[in-house]
């Protein structure tokens, strides 16, 4: 169903791969949008490694959400990792990249609360910050869940 990584010297393995996902701080979220355009945004996330679930926020209404209605089918890709080898002037890079289905939740929203406080842990520099936020603004916020049934990790060298 998923096809696998053509050059299979630059695969990282599977733990490289989900800790990347776990460590950086951004990804870039792609649909299916409008007219069969793709549609892909960099956001801020929450890697669940217990569950294999990314979670994200967002806005209630939007290109996005017309766009998961009609297909819930999703990529999701992080890089990072940047380092070189002796002297050499190009990096090498980490990157992974999910495919998997996404879904609004809004069922339960004590789970929705306690979401979005890891999400915003990873982000905020203290706890009380984060709380300040969450209080604030969680009235207004969507959670987006994205399930993974499918990630490959490669890493290269960019030159």
């Amino acid at each position: 169903m998923f096809r696998p990584l053509r050059r299979k010297k630059r695969a990282i393995t599977d733990k490289q791969a989900r800790e990347l996902l776990a460590d950086c701080k951004r990804g870039v979220f792609a649909v299916n949008g409008d007219d069969g355009y793709p549609y892909a945004i960099p956001v801020n996330y929450f890697f669940d490694t217990e569950h294999d679930k990314i979670y994200f926020h967002g806005a209630k209404a939007g290109h996005k959400v017309d766009a998961l209605k009609r297909n819930d089918k999703v990529c999701f890709t992080v890089y990072g990792n940047d380092w070189h080898k002796d002297d050499d002037w190009a990096p090498y890079v980490q990157s992974t990249v999910v495919f998997g289905r996404c879904r609004l939740v809004n069922d339960d929203p004590a789970f929705v609360e306690d979401t979005i406080r890891q999400l915003a842990l990873k982000y905020y520099p203290s706890a009380e910050e984060a709380e300040e936020e969450i209080k604030q603004s969680i009235g207004g916020v969507q959670l987006y869940e994205i399930t993974v049934e499918h990630l490959c990790g490669k890493q290269i060298q960019e030159k």
